[in-house]
């Protein structure tokens, strides 16, 4: 039974909060720092849950999300993925357990190689391996989360397509 005001639980909603904060940001600066947070909430809530793979992939994020602030390097970015690969390596009971793992080491790539649309269209991505994830693990903040991003994500990058001209506007006739 999922104990919906668990400490588990709850941490999962703060990390909602700020997930949804941050995939609304049309700045890449404060995506970056807003989903660093969340990172933080959502590896506690994963441990918590006893989700390790999960918990460690999250902490690595909140890492990577800080350091993208001030950093692209390509080779930090290595560095990470390689990091992801050792945390999927120690801490996956299951094919599942690498369904965070992937989703951190693609969006290494995306925070540090790309930006604007391109990054939240890999970041998107990202997003349904954590859903998959948060369903397996019965995260509840985690499930609306990463809905809630989808969502957001999608609002945000027409928003940006539309402000910079790249996607046409659809009009009825009448």
């Amino acid at each position: 039974m999922i104990h919906l005001l668990s400490p588990a639980q709850c941490l999962g909603y703060v990390a909602f909060v700020l997930g949804v904060a941050a995939f609304s940001q049309k700045s890449d600066r404060r995506l970056k720092l807003l989903n660093a947070g969340e990172c933080v909430a959502y590896a506690i809530h994963f441990a918590l849950l006893g989700h390790p793979s999960a918990s460690a992939s999250a902490m690595v994020s909140a890492v990577r999300s800080f350091l993208s602030v001030r950093s692209r390097s390509p080779f930090l970015a290595m560095l990470l993925i390689g990091v992801n690969i050792t945390v999927g390596v120690v801490f996956s009971r299951s094919g599942a357990g690498w369904l965070p793992v992937i989703a951190s080491a693609a969006a290494t790539v995306a925070i540090f190689v790309l930006g604007g649309i391109p990054m939240r269209l890999v970041l998107l991505a990202c997003t349904f391996l954590w859903l998959v994830n948060n369903v397996l693990c019965r995260s509840v903040g985690g499930v609306a989360l990463e809905s809630t991003i989808a969502v957001a994500s999608v609002t945000t990058i027409v928003r940006l397509a539309l402000s910079r001209g790249r996607m046409p506007v659809v009009r009825g006739s009448t």
